[in-house]
């Protein structure tokens, strides 16, 4: 089986590695809260193995996109604290790792990863961690992946790799950025501690608070042309690969 990954907009990716099919923080309604997707409409993935879930907030961990998910997916592995809530909202298996952690997906190992994001589903909410997930597969021929979630730049990244592929954050859903998030410049300094072979740009251009798209439509690209101009300056030997949402790239 062809190993490839297709972005489908914000923090949803799809990563195939053989016949493992895993889904990262899927949201993929039109709105969601305050905030209206732009782009093109993309289809909702069938058949997937696991969801993994980086925090709980509402544009990583929406519950009508994993209700929609059909079949819906073996299981859903989410950050501890934030499991009790998906196993009674949607019947499917969830497990809850801590970073550090690691368990076997088909024939990919999945192993949680530090994030320096605040996790809460809300301000007055319980605290819950953030994580990132390495993607390992058991065929060392196949390539590794590295999803980001929401973080900050860690000097620990530099432990992360070997890492071909990375899943980098580049933005978020607004205008500016609260804490724990990485701007364009940010996310090529993460790229200098982590090396990888090819950087797949997320987590920007999808998502925008209703009414701001006439005043700050701009957000929704100046942040990857940022990306794209300092990651070619700092990181040469790291390929950019952008891709719209619902286009995939071969690994």
């Amino acid at each position: 089986m062809p190993d490839r990954l297709t972005w489908l907009g914000h923090a949803t990716v799809l990563v195939e590695l053989g016949r493992t099919r895993l889904l990262t923080d899927p949201v993929l309604r039109g709105r969601v809260a305050h905030l209206r997707r732009h782009g093109p409409k993309v289809p909702v993935p069938r058949d997937v193995d696991a969801v993994l879930l980086s925090h709980a907030h509402r544009d990583h961990l929406d519950l009508p996109t994993l209700r929609a998910l059909t079949p819906p997916p073996h299981l859903i592995v989410v950050p501890t604290g934030v499991g009790r809530t998906l196993r009674r909202l949607t019947g499917t298996s969830v497990r809850e790792v801590q970073a550090g952690e690691r368990l076997d997906v088909g024939s990919v190992q999945v192993a949680a990863v530090p994030a320096a994001h605040d996790g809460r589903r809300s301000p007055v909410a319980q605290v819950s961690a953030s994580l990132g997930y390495v993607l390992s597969p058991v065929d060392a021929e196949r390539p590794r992946v590295y999803f980001a979630g929401d973080t900050m730049v860690d000097d620990a990244m530099r432990g992360l790799g070997p890492i071909d592929i990375a899943l980098m954050p580049i933005w978020g859903w607004g205008p500016s950025l609260g804490p724990g998030h990485m701007d364009p410049g940010e996310a090529v300094d993460a790229l200098e501690l982590i090396r990888p072979r090819i950087a797949v740009p997320i987590h920007y251009g999808t998502l925008l608070p209703i009414g701001l798209r006439r005043r700050y439509g701009h957000v929704l690209r100046d942040p990857l042309e940022s990306f794209q101009q300092q990651a070619a300056q700092r990181v040469p030997q790291t390929t950019v690969a952008v891709l719209r949402a619902g286009e995939d790239l071969a690994l």
